[in-house]
């Protein structure tokens, strides 16, 4: 349960240095999804899903 903590709170952190270091391109990138089709973001959402699996697997593993 520590390690699930621990990967929100990391996951928390990049995505605030994102929005702190760079507001204009992630709102520049937030209105280019809005342009997306719907399934296209599930596909990356689940593409995405699946490095991440990949990845924790291989470094626990």
């Amino acid at each position: 349960m520590e390690d699930l903590f621990t990967a929100l709170g990391l996951v928390l952190v990049i995505e605030g240095a994102l929005y702190a270091l760079f507001p204009e391109g992630m709102q520049r990138m937030m209105a280019q999804a809005l342009e997306l089709p719907p399934a296209l973001l599930r596909r990356a959402g689940l593409g995405a899903a699946v490095v991440g699996f990949v990845v924790v697997w291989l470094i626990r593993g």
